[in-house]
């Protein structure tokens, strides 16, 4: 039971506070100690020196300073504009721009802290003036920010990619459809409480002076590069041309490539960005470190057997044990981050899940999109803390939560449906 005792710890610290690789790290120094002695500890520096030499992880580094670069040269603004002025004339026009400008930044940045501040800053003005409900109007803002979850290239896909021993690749190619369909299910969702709600979702007025070309020319100005980007990085990986690593490489170089375009460039920018991915490549790689040596004094404990036995023996077996593990990861966004998720809950569920025959890819795609759920859930969803930041004197937090809802349940039956009817999404529950 010590295993058990050492995880119910090592929440409760996390909840009232501490450092999470802190609290991983010293959780398991101190009962690995008290359970087997310093011996326990004696592989530990090989187990670092894997991980840092773990080709798979360097790309996290590479991508997130692709996603810095590309905040800074002021793309989401552009995009944000052009997009508007494009679909301002549907009732809902602002929202669903907000959605599709969400999509190009998921798979060009994929930083969902810099999509919902840039969002919030520009699209929640323009909405509020056109009398948006407020609450439709801060969901979908934080909704569609929280997309670079799901939609490659993906931290949380790279990520699971290396805890679940999946291809990247892999993941990020059956990625696709899902995120896809979430889009399509937010984008109808829209529309239909525009239509039933026309005088909380109006149409944008359009400038006399600018004809519908030069609108439709500003637009494909603005999303092309960004486009043609996206095309060269999950390109190179899907047509076997380069590794995800190789291929973050060549989207950090095609960022540097886009701030010259947008005349954005200079090595204070570019010090900027390979500084703030130096911080949170670090918070990354602490958090994974302090995790393997939590996993391991589990594992020495016996924790893994103990789990193993208790969900190998629910009704239902291997649909009992997924709904479970669904339902315990959604819970646990609630109060903790998708880091911490990564490394420490799905490495103990993936072994309980091979052992059952279940398709480690599809098992990838159903965490990854629950725990983009993560983001919108109160009281911790960190998207929800990003709007309210920068949110106008006339949005409240309950404003926020509010609008959040009806885009939490629709990912909620996107991942259902992922999880009862996976052929859908071309993949399958067995291998």
């Amino acid at each position: 039971m010590i295993g058990i005792v050492m995880f119910i710890v090592a929440l409760f610290a996390l909840l009232i506070g501490f450092p999470v690789a802190f609290t991983f790290g010293g959780i398991a120094l101190i009962f690995g100690l008290w359970a087997e002695g310093p011996e326990m500890f004696a592989f530990m520096p090989y187990r670092i020196q894997s991980i840092m030499q773990n080709t798979v992880l360097m790309a996290v580094p590479l991508f997130v300073f692709m996603g810095l670069v590309l905040q800074k040269t002021k793309l989401a603004e552009q995009l944000l504009e052009s997009m508007a002025k494009l679909f301002g004339g549907v009732r809902g026009g602002i929202a669903i721009s907000t959605v599709l400008v969400g999509v190009l930044l998921a798979a060009s940045t994929g930083v969902v802290g810099a999509s919902v501040v840039a969002m919030g800053l520009i699209s929640l003005p323009v909405m509020m003036k056109y009398n948006y409900n407020k609450g439709l109007a801060c969901g979908t803002i934080c909704a569609s920010g929280t997309l670079g979850q799901i939609i490659p290239p993906s931290i949380v896909l790279i990520l699971l990619g290396d805890v679940l021993g999946v291809p990247v690749g892999d993941l990020f190619h059956a990625a696709i459809w899902p995120g896809l369909v979430l889009v399509a299910a937010y984008v109808i969702y829209i529309l239909i409480y525009a239509k039933l709600n026309p005088e909380q979702a109006q149409c944008m007025v359009r400038e006399d002076d600018v004809s519908r070309k030069q609108e439709i020319k500003k637009a494909l100005i603005a999303v092309i590069p960004p486009l043609a980007l996206i095309i060269v990085v999950l390109g190179s990986i899907f047509a076997g041309i380069a590794t995800p690593t190789e291929s973050a490489a060549l989207g950090g170089a095609g960022s540097l490539v886009l701030a010259l375009l947008y005349r954005q460039f200079s090595w204070k920018m570019v010090y900027e960005s390979a500084k703030e991915t130096v911080k949170v490549t670090a918070m990354v790689f602490a958090i994974l470190l302090g995790a393997t040596a939590f996993s391991m004094a589990f594992v020495y404990t016996g924790g893994d057997y103990l789990v193993e036995e208790w969900m190998t023996s629910l009704p239902g077996e291997k649909w009992g044990f997924l709904i479970v593990t669904m339902l315990v990861i959604l819970i646990l966004g609630f109060f903790i981050d998708f880091i911490e998720i990564c490394f420490i809950i799905v490495p103990i569920l993936a072994p309980v899940a091979e052992l059952m025959g279940i398709n480690m890819m599809w098992f990838g795609i159903l965490i990854a999109m629950n725990l983009q759920t993560s983001f919108l859930t109160p009281p911790f969803g960190f998207s929800l803390f990003y709007l309210k930041g920068v949110a106008p004197n006339g949005i409240t937090t309950g404003d926020i939560y509010r609008g959040v809802m009806p885009f939490i349940l629709i990912q909620i039956a996107v991942l259902i449906s992922l999880l009862l009817v996976p052929e859908l999404y071309g993949m399958s529950a067995s291998y």
